[in-house]
């Protein structure tokens, strides 16, 4: 079933809505919720609340891309779990590493920034993502958005590590220079 009519589903507040969701995207979001949790418990739970999200904002959502929306929905409850329970542990992990490494291209979030602050940024990032060449892009994208190891990437990619590790310090780099020129502070 194509998205659209999986849209219409949810317009309808048809149950079956949620059942083709998780028939197209399931796999897609558990691969997203485990990446970053790296519990199968925690995953699963994550992307049946995706569901419930989902659920929620549509009506009157009526999102453009909808494997993004789900997706995104899926990063941001794994995310804050995520949090959640290194709060409680002050464990390590993969997206411990990865927020380290982000830690000198992002702006200091504290305090409270305005919705208009947030576009700023995220053009900033979407107009980045377009300068940069298509394989820099998708292993930046892997490494920051679905928080896969550098092993997977290695892997996927037929890199060696030590490739992927340089390209993504070389790319977080230009990030870096690009967001001054752009006028946002780090």
């Amino acid at each position: 079933m194509d998205d659209v009519m999986i849209i219409d589903l949810y317009w309808a507040r048809s149950e079956s809505a949620i059942r083709e969701t998780a028939a197209k995207y399931g796999k897609y979001c558990n691969t997203i919720a485990i990446n970053i949790l790296r519990d199968r418990e925690d995953a699963d739970e994550c992307v049946n609340d995706t569901y419930l999200k989902v659920w929620n904002a549509i009506p009157p959502e009526r999102p453009a891309v909808f494997s993004a929306f789900v997706g995104k929905i899926t990063r941001n409850l794994s995310l804050n779990k995520y949090k959640k329970q290194r709060a409680q542990k002050r464990g390590g992990g993969e997206v411990t590493l990865i927020l380290d490494e982000l830690e000198g291209c992002i702006p200091s979030t504290s305090g409270v920034e305005s919705a208009w602050e947030s576009d700023i940024m995220i053009e900033a990032i979407n107009a980045f993502l377009r300068s940069i060449d298509t394989p820099e892009r998708i292993v930046f994208v892997r490494r920051y958005w679905y928080a896969d190891s550098i092993v997977s990437i290695a892997v996927r990619f037929r890199m060696r590590e030590s490739k992927v590790k340089s390209m993504l310090y070389r790319t977080r780099s230009k990030f870096r220079v690009f967001l001054e020129k752009e006028g946002i502070m780090i």
